[in-house]
């Protein structure tokens, strides 16, 4: 190998030499340099080489090291032998990747040798080779192999180094007798060993972090393929394989060419963490891209780069799923019989897979979508059987123009988008076999697609897709408990196809620049037109994908008990179809956009943005609610619950006349009465701090009561802050006696609302003690979470248009960081600005806080005002 490698001018000579075994004793000093001196020229050699023989090179170099050590240890005396297992065995050694070995011993070891191979690995250590070794006899490593999978897997890819060839030829065919370990036997623990690692990511790579080599869709997969092969076959290499009729040349080739940019994306990883480090962690990801090639203006190159890897993901797990199925079927069950029954003249099931009964039937290509039609129609079909899956890629790869552009598929893709199973199995293996990407080219620019921030967890076509089964899910009875509204208004609708197919154009025209919901308009609605739909259901659909986003911001950005607000979202929303299409297309694509984020808080919002709307509608949107007398209702309300505690009504209208209007407006007659209720019993010396134990829109609700001070918010929010809350709404009024009525919800670092009730009165005696205080308390530099140090969020302020005369709203948008809402609190208390109610969004690493204001003297801001407010802003957020 060393001789096959110089030849190819890869390793430069005079590091190898100065290794060779006759040369004089080196120490370990002499060898770091050695090793570092070869780490430098990988690094600059990596652009322009293939990786497999920067692979193979530094195996080489290890083994060079090895045979020295080994020598100078004086182990080349013993009846010993040292053997590279794993991935050394292989030769494929990353810059950081463990050096495995094993060495082969007689059945018993001396007290003098034992202190030996003791020394000669703890140079290694000294040397920084991050080695895993063992040291067995051939009756140990067989016992062990024969217990655990792993072991076996590591012997059968062993390769000799140095010492006793004699005990490695002795074990190498043992390993390959079935008493070892038999085909069948092998093959089933290492597919439960791959499907307990893809539990672990919950069957999908698509996330924002990948692991190289653990992920589905990883090298792990692809390793797979070749250990269950080669344990079959005994076959040296994948290329061995295409001669057992296991791999077709073309398949050989799309593992290797997905194999070889894994390869390359670890190699640079390894680099860019400085140790053996596999996830894709998003400190490395744009330095990683960078060495590969990909450039380093910004976010484009990352996404450059994951774009192509999950489209790598995608083709290993489909050949994965293939080929060890393939193997199943064709090897493993050879003898047994298959229950075979008849579908059609062109398909049949075998067991549970659906088959094709002619190997010409792709020819035609509406039969490639015919057969997810019949999957949808056909209950007892769970897959698609592996023959007839090479012939669907076969086919696939033949395309020259999309699926589309025939109107018998037109006609099958619309029937299985309207079967009640349709948006079931069939359309997971449409996406998972890139049949979506061959029916619709549109649906292949977001393929693979992903967004560099911590809001998307998917890829632009595994979130669509995420978001048609949210949709479809809605349709079935056994989720009605999930979300009881979305199942109501999902199951009544006519024709829910108009909402599937807004699922499946929302956010097709991402990637392309311009605003994506108006280029997904003008696509749904060409869609729609082309395959039959009414005028009236094709702009129902274009309407939604432009308008998709509207939900979400309203009920998140703005203050959903403003009449104003209602009314406007109302008069673009229309009528209450598409108030029912909207409210279900919005939650299925808020959850499908990241489920760590979808909380109770923010379904209870939209839960609530869709009832005042609904209300409004059958009101009338052109006749308001009379001001005067809502805040009589709630005033009425209000009394008869505080008069049910036998709080005298005199005592609460005294205390009445110190609020203004706005806090019966804001808030509903049980939070009145609940507030008013303590507020009368509490001594006015000292701020009143209540945590509701009930949860308020999936929230829990912290409200205060204090003496009116400049610095009451910022107080707040960097007390909260310290105590790992996030605040996602805040009301502001202030009464005509000189206090503050102040809410706050909160949710705690899981998402959920506060729990124990030690800790909430906790919190709320330690915020009392913070807000008596005179000052604004200086609490410690919070350290940035290393997940967002990589990303950069460009501050801006922006003053939202309002219907209003002595109030003004202004949107922060900046970088999520520890400290934010103190930063800004802080500012609005400098330059006398009083905040009315705060809306607190995230999302992923970027904030965008909106929040009414006016001037000290209850006046909107003029013009100068706002330019000045923003310019203290961004001096003090940046």
């Amino acid at each position: 190998m060393t001789n096959q490698l110089a030849s190819m001018h890869i390793v430069p000579p005079h590091l190898i030499e100065s290794l060779a075994v006759s040369a004089d004793f080196l120490s370990t000093r002499e060898i770091c340099l050695l090793s570092q001196a070869f780490k430098e020229w990988l690094k600059d050699v990596f652009i322009d080489n293939d990786v497999n023989d920067l692979l193979t090179a530094r195996a080489v170099f290890v083994d060079a090291i090895l045979k020295k050590l080994w020598c100078q240890h004086h182990l080349d005396e013993f009846q010993i032998s040292l053997v590279a297992v794993g991935g050394y065995g292989r030769a494929e050694l990353h810059p950081q990747s463990d050096v495995d070995i094993l060495i082969l011993t007689q059945e018993e070891i001396d007290l003098d040798l034992e202190e030996k191979i003791s020394s000669f690995i703890t140079q290694l250590w000294d040397i920084k080779l991050d080695i895993g070794h063992s040291v067995r006899s051939i009756k140990e490593c067989l016992k062990q192999a024969v217990k655990e999978v792993t072991v076996a897997t590591n012997l059968m890819e062993m390769r000799q180094i140095a010492g006793n060839e004699i005990l490695t030829q002795h074990l190498l065919p043992l390993l390959h007798e079935d008493v070892f370990w038999t085909s069948k036997k092998f093959f089933i623990a290492k597919c439960k060993e791959q499907a307990d690692r893809h539990q672990q990511y919950r069957g999908t790579a698509y996330t924002l972090e990948p692991n190289l080599k653990a992920n589905p869709g990883g090298l792990r997969d692809i390793q797979t393929i070749a250990w269950v092969a080669k344990r079959h076959f005994s076959a040296g290499s994948l290329e061995e394989l295409v001669e057992h009729g296991y791999l077709y040349p073309n398949e050989l080739f799309e593992l290797l060419e997905s194999q070889d940019y894994l390869w390359r994306m670890r190699f640079a990883l390894h680099f860019v963490a400085g140790r053996s480090e596999n996830r894709l962690l998003f400190d490395y990801q744009a330095d990683v891209a960078k060495m590969m090639g990909f450039g380093d203006e910004g976010k484009a190159p990352v996404e450059r780069m994951m774009k192509r890897f999950f489209r790598i993901i995608s083709r290993v797990t489909e050949l994965n799923t293939m080929l060890l199925q393939h193997f199943e079927q064709a090897i493993i069950k050879k003898s047994e019989p298959s229950n075979i029954s008849i579908i059609n003249k062109d398909f049949e099931l075998v067991d549970t897979l659906i088959n094709t009964r002619n190997d010409r039937i792709f020819m035609r290509s509406s039969k490639l979508i015919e057969m997810f039609l019949i999957i949808a129609q056909e209950p007892g079909i769970k897959g698609i059987h592996s023959h007839t899956l090479r012939l669907m890629r076969n086919a696939r790869r033949r395309l020259i123009s999309g699926l589309i552009d025939y109107a018998e598929c037109r006609r099958i893709f619309m029937a299985i988008i309207r079967h009640p199973r349709g948006l079931g199995l069939a359309l997971t293996l449409m996406h998972k076999h890139s049949i979506l990407s061959s029916y619709l080219p549109l649906w292949r620019n977001i393929a693979g697609q992903m967004q560099f921030d911590l809001f998307h967890a998917y890829s632009v076509d595994e979130h669509t897709y995420r978001v048609i089964k949210n949709l479809h899910q809605f349709s079935q009875k056994e989720h009605n408990h999930k979300f009881p509204l979305c199942s109501k208004i999902v199951q009544k609708i006519r024709k829910p196809e108009v909402l599937y197919l807004a699922g499946f154009f929302h956010d097709i025209g991402k990637g392309r620049g311009g605003d994506h919901a108006k280029l997904g308009a003008v696509d749904a609605l060409n869609f729609c037109l082309s395959h039959q739909m009414s005028k009236h259901d094709s702009n129902m659909v274009a309407w939604l994908v432009e308008y998709h986003l509207l939900m979400s911001v309203t009920a998140q950005r703005r203050d959903i008990n403003d009449e104003n607000v209602i009314r406007t979202f109302g008069e673009i929303v229309r009528d209450e179809a598409h108030l029912n299409y909207l409210y279900c297309l919005t939650v299925a694509d808020m959850r499908g956009t990241n489920e760590s984020l979808w909380n109770n808080w923010k379904a209870n919002l939209l839960e609530e943005l869709y009832f005042n709307t609904l209300s409004a509608f059958r009101h009338g949107l052109e006749k308001p609610v009379e001001v005067r007398s809502k805040i009589r209702e709630n005033q009425q309300q209000a009394l008869a619950l505080l008069s049910e505690q036998n709080i005298d009504e005199q005592d609460v209208k005294v205390l009445w006349h110190e609020f203004k209007i706005d806090y019966f407006l804001r808030y509903s007659p049980e939070q009145i009465a609940r507030q008013c209720s303590h507020i009368l019993k509490h001594d006015r010396e000292t701020s009143l701090v209540l945590i509701s134990p009930i949860p308020y829109r999936g929230g829990t609700e912290v409200f205060i009561f204090t003496k009116e001070k400049n610095n009451t918010f910022a107080n707040t929010v960097s007390f909260l802050d310290s105590k790992k809350l996030s605040i996602h709404d805040a009301k502001i009024i202030t009464t005509k006696t000189g206090f503050t009525v102040n809410t706050f919800v909160v949710l705690d670092s899981r998402n959920k609302p506060l729990r124990e009730r030690f800790y909430t009165k906790e919190i709320s005696q330690s915020l009392v003690d913070r807000l008596d205080q005179d000052t604004v308390c200086e609490l410690p530099e919070p350290k940035l979470a290393r997940h967002m140090k990589k990303f950069k969020v460009p501050l801006r302020v922006n003053f939202i248009k309002i219907h209003s005369k002595n109030r003004t709203m202004i949107e922060i948008i900046a970088l999520d960081r520890p400290g934010l809402l103190s930063n800004i609190g802080q500012v609005f208390q400098q330059e006398q600005i009083n905040i009315h109610s705060a809306k607190i969004t995230t999302f992923g690493e970027k904030a965008d806080d909106v929040f009414t204001i006016s001037t000290v003297g209850n006046h909107a801001l003029t013009s100068q005002e706002q330019e000045a407010l923003a310019s203290r802003l961004t001096q003090e957020i940046d």
